[in-house]
């Protein structure tokens, strides 16, 4: 599989948070040696437990969990958008190998955008990360979501 077709099944969970009316944001966690996807989750922030409960936060904890260890070293992350400063800091923590994202975000993006955490001074693990993957798709999403909502309020 290639990083398009990872994205894709990051979109899919996307869509399951769309449909339950939760910010559409997707993620996987996949092992870099096998290619063998590990865990996927959306964002569960808006009717979930808490609003820490981004995608990217949802599926480190599940792979964590299944893989049964503290560290993600030598998985990659795939997100439908460009993580926030909370998510770049579990990311650095986790020490994720690379992290593959669609959408960028001007607002609340914290790789490419923002405060840039990876090339602070005090981020101790620097993942690799490349943007841009079905940026098209992942970017529709999210603006037909918000558009709804803006039509819903008037």
């Amino acid at each position: 599989m290639n990083s398009q077709d990872y994205m894709q099944i990051a979109l899919k969970e996307a869509q399951k948070a769309f449909e339950k009316d939760e910010v559409p944001v997707g993620a996987i966690i996949v092992d870099s040696q096998t290619g063998k996807v590990i865990a996927k989750a959306g964002n569960r922030s808006e009717h979930g437990e808490n609003a820490f409960a981004h995608a990217e936060l949802e599926a480190m904890k599940k792979a964590c969990k299944k893989l049964k260890q503290n560290r993600l070293r030598d998985m990659d992350l795939y997100v439908t958008l460009e993580p926030c400063t909370m998510c770049a800091a579990a990311i650095s923590l986790m020490r994720i190998r690379k992290v593959f994202f669609g959408a960028t975000d001007e607002k609340g993006g914290a790789i490419v955008n923002g405060v840039k955490f990876f090339e602070a001074k005090t981020c101790h693990h620097r993942p690799e990360f490349e943007s841009g993957i079905l940026e098209e798709k992942c970017s529709e999403i999210l603006k037909i979501f918000f558009r709804n909502k803006r039509q819903k309020k008037l």
